[in-house]
């Protein structure tokens, strides 16, 4: 019974994703015509690994930061800076210039995105030893305060033949197909997947759990969440290269704190300690976002305008969705639970019996 189930679900997965892969291959055949679908799911695969990292962290270790954003403008500046054209970058850097030691330092996409992922881990380090000895509300505080900081270095004068201070760069070398930013999101969620099922994983789950136990059971609770810690950071810097790339154009203020907040609410809207609900509530909030944008065109019925529908009114529909969503799944949509088929064919085998219970219920009423 159990292999034919296991059998059962192997096909079933091989079949889910032949489809994705044929519906990307269209996509990407007709990439002029599809561009709007194409940039909705690359962006959603990029807020995707972001958000498990930070589910890594907040999910499973139990460990509330709110320093995403600075880490990812970290992995995003390493990324852009090393990846511009050798031949553009005069006209990047036209106010103050470029570092001459970094004028001709060029490296591919995938070894650059490593690099600020290392250097976003680097910095995780060395500010794990102060804040991760604070708890819940004042750890969060005092990330927050570090990727304001980040955002502030990295627009500071002293800084503008690196990182052009407050002008951005731009010129960055964009995907030339949809492939490589999913296929790099899934590398990522898959060795973060591998990492929380090891022996790593159960000692951040323990540690959520129970502090006490935890150290009780030989865990060294200090240098367990620093590695969880230095982990996520890697994989959110990593995530901040695939979002310089995605964006080809970035400045300080893309990293702004509502970047973290977007984060969060993708983790808590799919549910903490749920991998594949951060994924689901990545592609839900992405899309969502764009799919809700004719709510910003102005509406004329019969000749009457409706007020209503004006720049802007897009999020206060999709405050409204996401606040219903957290009313009925208040721990998100998956919990704490992770996708299986098993479970989605017990929630559609569930759907008739309600039908029948309620059916059932207002016969009883008449009789």
């Amino acid at each position: 019974m159990k292999k034919d189930i296991k059998k059962r679900n192997t096909i079933l997965t091989i079949i889910l994703i032949g489809i994705i892969f044929a519906y990307m291959l269209i996509l990407q055949l007709n990439s002029a015509s599809h561009s709007y679908a194409i940039s909705i799911i690359e962006r959603s695969a990029i807020y995707a690994v972001v958000a498990v990292a930070m589910n890594m962290l907040t999910g499973f270790t139990g460990l509330f930061s709110l320093g995403q954003a600075g880490f990812m403008a970290i992995g995003a500046y390493v990324t852009a800076i090393l990846i511009i054209p050798v031949e553009s970058r005069p006209t990047v850097y036209y106010v103050n210039g470029i570092a001459p030691w970094l004028a001709n330092v060029s490296l591919p996409w995938w070894l650059a995105m490593l690099l600020g992922g290392l250097i976003a881990a680097g910095f995780a380090a060395l500010i794990g030893f102060p804040v991760l000895r604070l708890k819940s509300d004042y750890l969060a505080i005092a990330t927050l305060g570090f990727a304001e900081i980040i955002r502030a270095v990295i627009a500071a004068p002293g800084l503008n033949q690196i990182t052009n201070g407050s002008y951005g760069l731009n010129t960055i070398p964009g995907y030339h197909s949809i492939f490589t930013p999913v296929i790099v999101s899934i590398i990522c969620i898959a060795l973060m997947v591998m990492l929380l099922r090891s022996s790593y994983g159960r000692a951040f789950t323990a540690i959520r759990e129970d502090e006490v136990a935890a150290e009780a059971m030989g865990i060294n609770l200090f240098k367990t969440k620093e590695l969880a810690f230095i982990i996520s950071s890697f994989f959110t810097g990593i995530a901040g290269g695939l979002l310089a790339i995605y964006m080809r154009s970035i400045d300080a203020k893309t990293f702004q704190v509502t970047l973290t907040y977007t984060i969060l609410l993708i983790v808590v809207l799919g549910g903490l300690g749920s991998v594949t609900g951060s994924v689901i509530g990545a592609f839900l909030v992405m899309g969502g976002q764009e799919w809700l944008r004719f709510f910003d065109e102005p509406l004329t019925i019969g000749g009457v305008s409706i007020p209503l529908f004006r720049a802007g009114f897009r999020m206060v529909i999709f405050s409204i969705l996401l606040m219903v969503v957290v009313l009925f799944w208040r721990k998100g949509l998956m919990g704490g639970r992770e996708f299986s088929w098993q479970g989605l064919i017990n929630l559609f085998r569930r759907i008739p019996q309600l039908f029948r219970k309620k059916k059932s219920g207002e016969g009883a009423k008449n009789e």
